[in-house]
Protein backbone atom coordinates (compact mmCIF):
# COMPACT_ATOMS: atom_id res chain seq x y z
CA UNK A 1 0.00 0.00 0.00
CA UNK A 2 1.30 3.53 -0.84
CA UNK A 3 1.91 5.79 2.01
CA UNK A 4 0.30 9.43 1.75
CA UNK A 5 1.76 12.02 3.50
CA UNK A 6 1.03 16.14 4.28
CA UNK A 7 4.16 16.67 2.28
CA UNK A 8 2.74 14.30 -0.66
CA UNK A 9 -0.94 16.01 -0.47
CA UNK A 10 0.59 18.88 -1.32
CA UNK A 11 2.33 17.71 -3.90
CA UNK A 12 -1.05 16.38 -5.42
CA UNK A 13 -2.57 19.59 -5.14
CA UNK A 14 0.15 21.15 -7.14
CA UNK A 15 0.59 18.10 -9.71
CA UNK A 16 -0.93 14.54 -8.99
CA UNK A 17 1.16 13.02 -11.76
CA UNK A 18 4.37 14.04 -10.48
CA UNK A 19 3.32 12.64 -7.23
CA UNK A 20 2.22 9.53 -9.30
CA UNK A 21 5.72 9.61 -11.11
CA UNK A 22 7.91 9.61 -7.34
CA UNK A 23 5.39 6.51 -6.09
CA UNK A 24 5.20 4.31 -8.85
CA UNK A 25 8.08 4.98 -10.97
CA UNK A 26 10.77 6.54 -8.28
CA UNK A 27 13.72 5.31 -10.72
CA UNK A 28 12.11 7.76 -13.28
CA UNK A 29 11.66 10.28 -11.13
CA UNK A 30 13.44 13.83 -11.11
CA UNK A 31 14.28 15.48 -7.81
CA UNK A 32 14.21 19.24 -7.26
CA UNK A 33 17.49 20.43 -6.42
CA UNK A 34 17.55 20.36 -2.60
CA UNK A 35 18.26 24.40 -2.70
CA UNK A 36 20.55 25.75 -0.09
CA UNK A 37 17.25 27.92 0.59
CA UNK A 38 14.98 25.38 1.15
CA UNK A 39 17.47 23.66 3.59
CA UNK A 40 17.45 27.12 5.21
CA UNK A 41 13.34 27.15 5.68
CA UNK A 42 13.69 23.88 7.34
CA UNK A 43 16.33 24.31 9.73
CA UNK A 44 14.48 27.96 10.41
CA UNK A 45 11.55 25.59 11.17
CA UNK A 46 12.73 23.48 13.21
CA UNK A 47 14.06 26.72 15.38
CA UNK A 48 10.41 27.89 15.09
CA UNK A 49 9.41 24.75 16.46
CA UNK A 50 11.38 25.00 19.31
CA UNK A 51 10.12 28.48 20.70
CA UNK A 52 6.70 27.27 19.75
CA UNK A 53 7.43 24.02 22.34
CA UNK A 54 7.85 26.91 24.98
CA UNK A 55 4.25 27.96 25.19
CA UNK A 56 3.02 24.15 26.51
CA UNK A 57 5.70 24.19 29.23
CA UNK A 58 3.94 20.51 30.03
CA UNK A 59 4.12 19.07 26.45
CA UNK A 60 6.12 15.93 25.95
CA UNK A 61 8.15 15.32 23.33
CA UNK A 62 7.45 11.66 21.32
CA UNK A 63 10.97 10.33 19.43
CA UNK A 64 10.63 11.73 15.93
CA UNK A 65 10.70 7.92 14.58
CA UNK A 66 7.69 7.01 17.20
CA UNK A 67 5.30 5.00 15.46
CA UNK A 68 1.60 5.48 15.37
CA UNK A 69 1.22 2.59 17.81
CA UNK A 70 3.53 4.02 20.10
CA UNK A 71 1.54 7.89 19.65
CA UNK A 72 -1.90 5.54 20.95
CA UNK A 73 -0.47 4.09 24.02
CA UNK A 74 1.05 8.04 24.72
CA UNK A 75 -2.69 9.53 24.61
CA UNK A 76 -3.89 6.83 26.69
CA UNK A 77 -1.28 8.84 30.05
CA UNK A 78 -2.25 11.81 31.90
CA UNK A 79 0.02 13.78 29.78
CA UNK A 80 -2.50 16.65 28.01
CA UNK A 81 0.19 18.31 25.28
CA UNK A 82 2.23 15.97 22.69
CA UNK A 83 5.18 17.05 20.56
CA UNK A 84 5.40 15.59 17.31
CA UNK A 85 2.03 12.79 17.72
CA UNK A 86 2.07 10.29 14.42
CA UNK A 87 -1.08 8.69 13.38
CA UNK A 88 -1.93 6.57 9.97
CA UNK A 89 -5.60 5.96 8.77
CA UNK A 90 -6.26 1.77 7.47
CA UNK A 91 -5.85 3.41 4.04
CA UNK A 92 -2.21 4.84 4.45
CA UNK A 93 -3.05 7.81 4.99
CA UNK A 94 -0.15 9.45 7.84
CA UNK A 95 0.34 12.66 9.47
CA UNK A 96 2.70 13.96 12.35
CA UNK A 97 1.09 17.04 14.09
CA UNK A 98 3.15 19.35 14.91
CA UNK A 99 1.45 19.96 18.46
CA UNK A 100 -1.90 17.98 19.94
CA UNK A 101 -3.49 19.09 23.02
CA UNK A 102 -6.09 16.87 24.76
CA UNK A 103 -8.65 18.76 25.73
CA UNK A 104 -10.82 18.42 29.35
CA UNK A 105 -13.83 16.96 27.12
CA UNK A 106 -11.93 13.97 25.45
CA UNK A 107 -11.88 15.80 22.36
CA UNK A 108 -8.42 17.35 20.76
CA UNK A 109 -6.70 20.49 20.23
CA UNK A 110 -4.59 20.68 17.12
CA UNK A 111 -1.77 23.21 16.26
CA UNK A 112 0.19 23.33 13.31
CA UNK A 113 4.02 25.41 13.65
CA UNK A 114 4.69 27.80 10.34
CA UNK A 115 7.65 29.65 9.92
CA UNK A 116 6.06 32.15 8.33
CA UNK A 117 4.26 35.71 9.70
CA UNK A 118 0.92 35.16 8.56
CA UNK A 119 -1.06 32.51 7.68
CA UNK A 120 -0.33 31.00 4.03
CA UNK A 121 -1.57 29.53 1.22
CA UNK A 122 -2.03 26.03 1.61
CA UNK A 123 -2.08 26.54 5.52
CA UNK A 124 -5.81 25.57 6.01
CA UNK A 125 -5.35 22.42 3.26
CA UNK A 126 -2.69 21.01 5.98
CA UNK A 127 -4.60 21.60 8.63
CA UNK A 128 -7.95 19.52 7.20
CA UNK A 129 -5.17 16.71 6.06
CA UNK A 130 -4.24 16.32 9.65
CA UNK A 131 -7.68 16.98 11.42
CA UNK A 132 -8.93 14.40 8.68
CA UNK A 133 -6.26 11.01 9.72
CA UNK A 134 -7.35 12.01 13.64
CA UNK A 135 -10.66 11.74 12.81
CA UNK A 136 -9.95 8.31 10.84
CA UNK A 137 -8.40 6.88 13.21
CA UNK A 138 -11.32 6.93 15.79
CA UNK A 139 -10.28 10.83 17.44
CA UNK A 140 -12.71 13.92 17.82
CA UNK A 141 -10.79 16.95 16.93
CA UNK A 142 -12.92 20.45 18.47
CA UNK A 143 -10.19 23.14 17.85
CA UNK A 144 -7.33 23.55 15.05
CA UNK A 145 -5.14 26.86 15.38
CA UNK A 146 -1.81 27.75 13.34
CA UNK A 147 0.95 28.74 15.43
CA UNK A 148 3.11 31.68 13.16
CA UNK A 149 5.70 34.56 13.51
CA UNK A 150 4.00 37.62 14.87
CA UNK A 151 5.46 40.26 11.96
CA UNK A 152 5.61 43.30 14.03
CA UNK A 153 7.97 41.34 17.06
CA UNK A 154 11.10 43.40 17.40
CA UNK A 155 14.28 41.62 19.10
CA UNK A 156 14.81 43.47 22.75
CA UNK A 157 17.20 41.61 24.58
CA UNK A 158 16.74 37.71 25.63
CA UNK A 159 13.64 36.47 22.61
CA UNK A 160 9.91 35.74 24.28
CA UNK A 161 8.09 33.15 22.38
CA UNK A 162 4.56 33.92 23.31
CA UNK A 163 5.69 37.52 21.81
CA UNK A 164 7.55 36.26 18.93
CA UNK A 165 4.79 33.76 17.97
CA UNK A 166 0.99 34.37 17.41
CA UNK A 167 -1.81 31.69 17.78
CA UNK A 168 -4.75 31.88 15.58
CA UNK A 169 -7.55 29.80 15.72
CA UNK A 170 -8.79 28.38 12.09
CA UNK A 171 -11.81 25.76 13.23
CA UNK A 172 -14.19 27.81 11.39
CA UNK A 173 -12.41 27.99 8.16
CA UNK A 174 -11.49 24.51 8.23
CA UNK A 175 -15.34 23.67 8.48
CA UNK A 176 -16.47 25.45 5.73
CA UNK A 177 -13.53 23.93 3.21
CA UNK A 178 -13.17 20.51 5.17
CA UNK A 179 -15.62 18.15 2.74
CA UNK A 180 -13.88 19.65 -0.28
CA UNK A 181 -10.36 19.21 0.60
CA UNK A 182 -11.66 15.50 2.60
CA UNK A 183 -12.60 14.72 -1.08
CA UNK A 184 -9.34 15.95 -2.63
CA UNK A 185 -7.37 13.42 -0.20
CA UNK A 186 -9.16 10.20 -1.07
CA UNK A 187 -8.68 11.12 -5.18
CA UNK A 188 -5.12 11.37 -3.95
CA UNK A 189 -4.85 8.08 -2.15
CA UNK A 190 -6.72 6.43 -4.95
CA UNK A 191 -4.54 8.39 -7.42
CA UNK A 192 -1.27 7.00 -6.65
CA UNK A 193 -2.78 3.34 -6.26
CA UNK A 194 -3.32 3.63 -9.93
CA UNK A 195 -1.38 1.37 -12.24
CA UNK A 196 -1.28 3.38 -14.95
CA UNK A 197 -1.67 7.22 -15.82
CA UNK A 198 -1.14 9.33 -19.44
CA UNK A 199 2.71 10.24 -18.96
CA UNK A 200 2.65 12.79 -21.95
CA UNK A 201 1.55 15.61 -20.15
CA UNK A 202 0.27 16.61 -16.22
CA UNK A 203 -1.45 19.48 -15.15
CA UNK A 204 1.55 22.13 -15.25
CA UNK A 205 0.53 22.12 -18.74
CA UNK A 206 -1.74 24.80 -17.57
CA UNK A 207 0.56 26.72 -15.70
CA UNK A 208 2.81 29.27 -16.10
CA UNK A 209 6.72 28.27 -15.59
CA UNK A 210 7.38 29.14 -11.83
CA UNK A 211 4.66 26.81 -10.98
CA UNK A 212 5.98 23.79 -12.77
CA UNK A 213 6.56 20.90 -11.52
CA UNK A 214 10.16 19.05 -11.25
CA UNK A 215 9.12 16.49 -13.61
CA UNK A 216 7.39 18.34 -16.33
CA UNK A 217 10.37 17.76 -19.34
CA UNK A 218 9.40 14.14 -18.41
CA UNK A 219 5.77 14.44 -18.97
CA UNK A 220 5.36 17.12 -21.34
CA UNK A 221 8.22 16.42 -23.70
CA UNK A 222 6.37 18.24 -27.00
CA UNK A 223 6.99 21.44 -25.26
CA UNK A 224 9.69 23.09 -27.43
CA UNK A 225 12.20 25.12 -26.92
CA UNK A 226 11.44 28.63 -26.87
CA UNK A 227 8.11 27.73 -25.58
CA UNK A 228 4.98 29.62 -24.38
CA UNK A 229 5.97 29.29 -20.68
CA UNK A 230 8.97 31.49 -21.73
CA UNK A 231 6.82 34.29 -22.83
CA UNK A 232 7.67 37.53 -19.83
CA UNK A 233 4.80 37.92 -17.61
CA UNK A 234 2.23 35.37 -19.35
CA UNK A 235 -1.12 34.94 -17.42
CA UNK A 236 -1.70 31.01 -16.82
CA UNK A 237 -5.49 31.94 -18.51
CA UNK A 238 -3.48 32.93 -22.14
CA UNK A 239 -1.64 29.75 -21.28
CA UNK A 240 -4.59 27.38 -21.23
CA UNK A 241 -5.90 29.24 -24.36
CA UNK A 242 -2.81 28.56 -26.41
CA UNK A 243 -2.29 24.68 -24.93
CA UNK A 244 -5.45 23.96 -25.75
CA UNK A 245 -4.87 24.58 -29.05
CA UNK A 246 -1.91 22.86 -29.03
CA UNK A 247 0.49 25.92 -29.45
CA UNK A 248 2.66 25.21 -26.99
CA UNK A 249 6.04 27.26 -29.04
CA UNK A 250 6.33 30.63 -29.32
CA UNK A 251 6.19 30.16 -33.30
CA UNK A 252 2.52 28.63 -33.35
CA UNK A 253 1.65 31.70 -31.31
CA UNK A 254 -1.27 32.91 -33.88
CA UNK A 255 -0.37 36.88 -35.49
CA UNK A 256 -3.50 37.85 -33.78
CA UNK A 257 -3.21 36.49 -30.24
CA UNK A 258 -3.60 39.51 -27.71
CA UNK A 259 -0.06 39.58 -25.91
CA UNK A 260 1.09 43.13 -24.58
CA UNK A 261 3.58 45.53 -26.25
CA UNK A 262 6.51 43.72 -24.08
CA UNK A 263 5.19 40.88 -25.10
CA UNK A 264 5.16 40.88 -29.08
CA UNK A 265 8.31 42.22 -28.77
CA UNK A 266 10.05 39.12 -27.48
CA UNK A 267 7.73 37.20 -30.14
CA UNK A 268 8.92 39.01 -32.93
CA UNK A 269 12.94 38.42 -31.49
CA UNK A 270 12.09 34.65 -31.24
CA UNK A 271 10.23 34.79 -35.28
CA UNK A 272 13.10 36.91 -36.44
CA UNK A 273 15.86 35.77 -34.24
CA UNK A 274 17.26 39.10 -33.77
CA UNK A 275 17.99 41.44 -30.97
CA UNK A 276 15.46 44.31 -30.55
CA UNK A 277 17.20 47.53 -29.32
CA UNK A 278 15.56 51.07 -29.13
CA UNK A 279 18.50 52.38 -29.63
CA UNK A 280 17.63 56.16 -28.97
CA UNK A 281 15.60 55.36 -25.43
CA UNK A 282 18.41 53.65 -24.15
CA UNK A 283 20.63 56.33 -25.42
CA UNK A 284 18.29 59.35 -23.41
CA UNK A 285 18.05 56.57 -20.36
CA UNK A 286 21.59 56.43 -20.12
CA UNK A 287 22.96 59.90 -20.54
CA UNK A 288 20.26 61.40 -17.89
CA UNK A 289 22.55 59.14 -15.41
CA UNK A 290 24.61 61.39 -13.16
CA UNK A 291 28.46 61.02 -12.98
CA UNK A 292 30.19 59.05 -10.92
CA UNK A 293 28.28 55.89 -11.66
CA UNK A 294 28.68 53.19 -8.53
CA UNK A 295 27.31 50.07 -9.21
CA UNK A 296 26.26 48.67 -6.05
CA UNK A 297 25.30 45.17 -5.12
CA UNK A 298 24.01 43.98 -1.56
CA UNK A 299 23.96 40.69 -0.34
CA UNK A 300 21.99 39.54 3.07
CA UNK A 301 21.33 37.00 5.82
CA UNK A 302 17.10 37.07 6.67
CA UNK A 303 16.30 34.76 9.27
CA UNK A 304 13.13 33.69 10.42
CA UNK A 305 13.37 34.33 14.37
CA UNK A 306 15.57 37.81 14.34
CA UNK A 307 19.18 37.26 15.70
CA UNK A 308 20.09 41.12 16.30
CA UNK A 309 17.93 43.17 18.74
CA UNK A 310 15.77 45.97 16.88
CA UNK A 311 15.06 43.67 13.74
CA UNK A 312 11.88 41.13 13.43
CA UNK A 313 10.85 37.98 11.69
CA UNK A 314 12.23 37.66 8.00
CA UNK A 315 14.08 41.01 8.18
CA UNK A 316 17.41 41.14 6.30
CA UNK A 317 20.48 41.95 7.15
CA UNK A 318 23.28 43.19 4.70
CA UNK A 319 26.27 41.42 5.57
CA UNK A 320 28.07 42.31 2.21
CA UNK A 321 28.61 45.52 -0.33
CA UNK A 322 30.65 45.46 -3.79
CA UNK A 323 30.42 48.56 -5.45
CA UNK A 324 32.40 49.77 -8.55
CA UNK A 325 32.67 53.54 -9.56
CA UNK A 326 32.73 54.55 -12.80
CA UNK A 327 34.36 58.03 -13.58
CA UNK A 328 32.76 60.34 -16.38
CA UNK A 329 36.18 59.89 -18.37
CA UNK A 330 35.56 55.61 -17.79
CA UNK A 331 38.26 55.41 -14.71
CA UNK A 332 36.60 52.59 -12.27
CA UNK A 333 37.73 51.83 -8.84
CA UNK A 334 36.24 49.32 -6.98
CA UNK A 335 35.15 48.84 -2.95
CA UNK A 336 34.03 45.95 -0.84
CA UNK A 337 33.49 45.03 2.48
CA UNK A 338 32.46 41.80 3.62
CA UNK A 339 30.61 41.40 7.34
CA UNK A 340 33.22 39.16 9.85
CA UNK A 341 30.31 38.66 12.55
CA UNK A 342 26.29 39.12 12.86
CA UNK A 343 26.02 42.81 13.52
CA UNK A 344 24.99 45.57 11.99
CA UNK A 345 27.15 46.84 9.24
CA UNK A 346 27.88 50.15 10.51
CA UNK A 347 31.36 50.06 9.37
CA UNK A 348 30.29 48.96 5.55
CA UNK A 349 28.46 52.27 6.28
CA UNK A 350 31.39 54.22 7.09
CA UNK A 351 33.20 53.08 4.59
CA UNK A 352 30.63 53.53 1.64
CA UNK A 353 30.16 56.89 2.19
CA UNK A 354 33.75 57.72 2.25
CA UNK A 355 34.44 56.03 -0.74
CA UNK A 356 31.10 57.32 -2.69
CA UNK A 357 30.03 60.50 -0.91
CA UNK A 358 26.67 62.12 -1.75
CA UNK A 359 27.57 62.40 -5.41
CA UNK A 360 26.13 60.94 -8.71
CA UNK A 361 24.06 58.04 -9.56
CA UNK A 362 23.81 54.55 -7.95
CA UNK A 363 23.01 51.73 -10.40
CA UNK A 364 21.47 48.35 -8.99
CA UNK A 365 19.89 45.97 -10.73
CA UNK A 366 16.46 45.22 -9.14
CA UNK A 367 16.56 47.60 -7.69
CA UNK A 368 13.67 47.72 -5.29
CA UNK A 369 15.73 45.15 -3.09
CA UNK A 370 18.49 47.78 -2.52
CA UNK A 371 16.70 50.51 -1.94
CA UNK A 372 13.95 48.05 0.76
CA UNK A 373 17.49 47.25 2.31
CA UNK A 374 18.53 51.11 2.72
CA UNK A 375 14.86 52.06 4.20
CA UNK A 376 15.75 49.21 6.91
CA UNK A 377 18.93 50.53 7.77
CA UNK A 378 17.44 53.87 7.91
CA UNK A 379 15.65 52.40 10.50
CA UNK A 380 18.37 50.19 12.74
CA UNK A 381 21.41 52.61 11.66
CA UNK A 382 19.66 56.21 11.73
CA UNK A 383 23.14 58.15 11.94
CA UNK A 384 23.32 57.06 8.06
CA UNK A 385 19.74 58.42 7.09
CA UNK A 386 21.10 61.09 4.74
CA UNK A 387 23.36 59.26 3.38
CA UNK A 388 21.17 56.05 2.18
CA UNK A 389 17.90 58.96 1.71
CA UNK A 390 20.32 60.23 -1.19
CA UNK A 391 21.18 56.67 -2.10
CA UNK A 392 17.62 55.53 -3.02
CA UNK A 393 16.48 58.64 -4.13
CA UNK A 394 19.24 58.55 -6.90
CA UNK A 395 18.78 55.18 -7.62
CA UNK A 396 18.43 53.70 -11.69
CA UNK A 397 17.52 49.64 -12.32
CA UNK A 398 20.23 48.77 -14.45
CA UNK A 399 17.56 45.54 -15.36
CA UNK A 400 14.41 47.68 -16.68
CA UNK A 401 16.73 48.48 -19.90
CA UNK A 402 16.07 44.79 -20.65
CA UNK A 403 12.41 44.96 -19.65
CA UNK A 404 11.75 47.03 -23.08
CA UNK A 405 13.91 48.15 -24.77
CA UNK A 406 16.80 45.24 -25.08
CA UNK A 407 14.71 42.12 -26.02
CA UNK A 408 17.02 39.32 -27.00
CA UNK A 409 15.70 35.44 -28.09
CA UNK A 410 18.53 34.23 -26.18
CA UNK A 411 17.84 35.35 -22.95
CA UNK A 412 14.42 33.15 -23.03
CA UNK A 413 12.33 35.56 -21.54
CA UNK A 414 14.37 36.80 -18.32
CA UNK A 415 15.80 39.71 -17.53
CA UNK A 416 18.31 37.81 -14.59
CA UNK A 417 21.50 39.03 -15.10
CA UNK A 418 22.85 35.39 -15.00
CA UNK A 419 21.07 35.35 -18.15
CA UNK A 420 21.82 38.97 -19.59
CA UNK A 421 25.46 38.45 -18.95
CA UNK A 422 26.75 35.37 -20.76
CA UNK A 423 25.01 36.83 -23.96
CA UNK A 424 26.07 40.56 -23.72
CA UNK A 425 29.66 39.57 -22.22
CA UNK A 426 30.19 35.71 -22.77
CA UNK A 427 33.85 36.62 -21.45
CA UNK A 428 32.35 36.73 -17.98
CA UNK A 429 31.04 33.43 -16.31
CA UNK A 430 29.62 32.84 -12.72
CA UNK A 431 29.83 29.23 -13.18
CA UNK A 432 33.49 29.47 -12.56
CA UNK A 433 33.06 30.97 -9.27
CA UNK A 434 32.83 28.50 -6.18
CA UNK A 435 29.70 30.81 -4.91
CA UNK A 436 27.54 31.49 -7.48
CA UNK A 437 24.26 32.79 -6.61
CA UNK A 438 23.01 34.39 -3.95
CA UNK A 439 21.64 31.95 -1.99
CA UNK A 440 24.85 30.25 -1.85
CA UNK A 441 26.44 33.76 -0.68
CA UNK A 442 24.07 34.06 2.35
CA UNK A 443 24.08 30.26 3.13
CA UNK A 444 27.98 30.45 2.97
CA UNK A 445 28.43 33.29 4.97
CA UNK A 446 25.55 32.11 7.76
CA UNK A 447 27.64 29.14 8.40
CA UNK A 448 30.80 31.23 7.98
CA UNK A 449 29.74 32.83 11.41
CA UNK A 450 27.16 30.47 13.50
CA UNK A 451 29.56 27.26 12.74
CA UNK A 452 32.90 28.61 11.97
CA UNK A 453 34.39 25.15 12.71
CA UNK A 454 32.44 23.79 9.51
CA UNK A 455 35.45 25.27 6.92
CA UNK A 456 39.00 24.27 7.53
CA UNK A 457 39.84 27.81 5.59
CA UNK A 458 38.05 30.60 6.62
CA UNK A 459 40.04 32.89 4.50
CA UNK A 460 39.60 30.68 1.31
CA UNK A 461 35.55 31.17 2.21
CA UNK A 462 35.53 34.92 2.42
CA UNK A 463 37.54 35.34 -1.01
CA UNK A 464 35.28 33.33 -2.51
CA UNK A 465 32.43 35.53 -1.30
CA UNK A 466 34.20 38.71 -2.48
CA UNK A 467 35.03 37.51 -5.83
CA UNK A 468 31.15 36.44 -6.20
CA UNK A 469 29.86 40.13 -5.16
CA UNK A 470 32.30 41.76 -7.24
CA UNK A 471 31.14 40.07 -9.62
CA UNK A 472 27.70 41.15 -9.69
CA UNK A 473 29.15 44.69 -10.09
CA UNK A 474 31.43 44.59 -12.69
CA UNK A 475 28.62 43.04 -15.05
CA UNK A 476 26.80 45.89 -14.68
CA UNK A 477 29.79 47.89 -15.53
CA UNK A 478 30.57 45.80 -18.33
CA UNK A 479 26.79 45.68 -19.41
CA UNK A 480 26.76 49.45 -19.24
CA UNK A 481 29.73 49.61 -21.30
CA UNK A 482 27.92 47.20 -23.81
CA UNK A 483 25.21 49.47 -24.22
CA UNK A 484 26.84 52.27 -24.09
CA UNK A 485 28.59 50.97 -27.43
CA UNK A 486 25.66 50.04 -29.22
Amino acid sequence: MQQLTKTNFIQYLNCPESLWLLKNKPDDYTKGEFSLFLEKLIKEGYEVEEYAKLLFPNGINLPEDATPQYTQQQLTSNNTVFFQPSFSTPKGVFARIDVLEKLTNGTYHIYEIKSASSIKKGNLEDACFQKHVLQECGYSVSKISIIHLNKDYVKQGIIIPNELLEIVEITEQIDNIYSSVVNDINAASNFIHKETINENQCSCRYKTRNNHCDNFKYFNKDVPDFSIYEIARISAKKIGLLVDNNQLGILDIPLDFELSTIQQTQLESVRKELVLVNKPVIDKTLSSLKFPLHFVDYETFPTAVPKLDNMSPHNHLVFQVSIHTMQENGDITHFEWLGEKLEQPIEMLKQMQNFTSLTGTFISWNAPFEISRNKDLIVWIPEFKDYLDYMNTNMFDLMTVFKTDYVDYRFHGSTSIKKVLPVLCPQFSYSDLEVQDGTMALDTWGRMVLEPKSFEDIESIRKDLLEYCKLDTLAMVKIHQKLNNL
